[in-house]
């Protein structure tokens, strides 16, 4: 399953967790560049601008300040003006768009199409008076080397020009972080991947080869279907074995191992009370028996 298939679809280490600073609304962690990252994310899906704004004006006033408007989803504009309408300072709130250029090929071409992307963000993003962003991530990673490389000078460009204050990637492997970091002047800071108790191949190479770049994964579709996972009913149900020790729900405990294991994520619904249980996981800690379980499931 694609990322925009998945979008259609309507964790901490202990020392991370320690160090995570609590405010009113999630847990940060300081990210490799010195940024302030919410843990917990919402990531707008493929809605129509009215939805998008009614959806992340409740997930303001639940408590939400860490938000992904992705350009796949085609809704920028409706987010931006929700959060023009909401009156909570810019400065309280962490805004990460996207570009897609990964069906360009060669150094130039994947610059050009990069640079026309975050461009395109700057525009969207202005119908709600953002005139920058916290993050920008490049979503999908060209062909080869040359391409990838091109992509990344443009959203260096975008830095330079202080439009943004992070880089980040998504769904790129460690060759293809490696063929950033060759050349970067400027490292990404998060890998978005699919990461979920459904889904986790190889995940102690995965989040071990990310740790030695300093670089924080996020999870994407941490509930849903992703590439080769999904949550049966079988795994649902031994999620809610798990929550009833916590008086947590599934889905609650699914998102906790996720924060356990290093890694943040962001998660999105249209059900208000699914938008309060996704960030009420900072009360509890899942056991290690209880974690390997889990760590089994996929």
């Amino acid at each position: 399953m694609s990322r925009r298939e998945a979008l259609l679809q309507p964790v901490l280490t202990s020392t991370l967790l320690s160090t995570a600073t609590t405010n009113t609304i999630s847990p940060t962690v300081t990210l490799a560049d010195q940024t302030i990252f919410p843990v917990c994310s919402f990531g707008l899906q493929i809605y129509n601008d009215q939805t998008a704004y009614q959806l992340t004006r409740t997930a303001l006033k639940i408590g939400y300040r860490n938000f992904f408007a992705s350009v796949l989803a085609g809704n920028q504009k409706g987010f931006a003006q929700a959060i023009r309408d909401s009156g909570i300072p810019r400065d309280e709130l962490y805004i990460c768009g996207s570009v897609v250029s990964n069906r360009v090929q060669g150094f130039d071409a994947a610059y050009q199409a990069t640079s026309k992307g975050w461009q395109r963000n700057l525009a969207e993003f202005a119908y709600g008076n953002i005139d920058y962003l916290d993050q920008i991530m490049l979503d999908y990673p060209g062909p080869d080397v040359a391409s990838i490389q091109g992509q990344w000078k443009a959203f260096e460009e975008m830095h330079q020009q202080q439009k943004v204050k992070s880089l980040s990637v998504s769904n790129f492997s460690t060759k293809q972080l490696d063929a950033v970091l060759a050349k970067a002047q400027v490292k990404p800071v998060v890998n978005q991947l699919p990461f979920s108790v459904a889904y986790h191949p190889n995940m102690e190479q995965v989040l071990a080869d990310h740790r030695a770049r300093d670089i924080l994964v996020q999870a994407w579709a941490p509930l849903g279907k992703s590439l080769g996972g999904r949550f049966n009913a079988a795994i649902r149900r031994q999620c809610a074995v798990i929550g009833k020790q916590y008086n947590k729900t599934w889905a609650q405990v699914a998102l906790r191992w996720i924060l356990q294991k290093g890694v943040t994520f962001t998660t999105q619904s249209q059900n208000p009370e699914h938008f309060a249980q996704d960030l009420d996981l900072f009360d509890f800690v899942l056991s290690d028996s209880d974690m390997a379980v889990l760590d089994s499931l996929a």
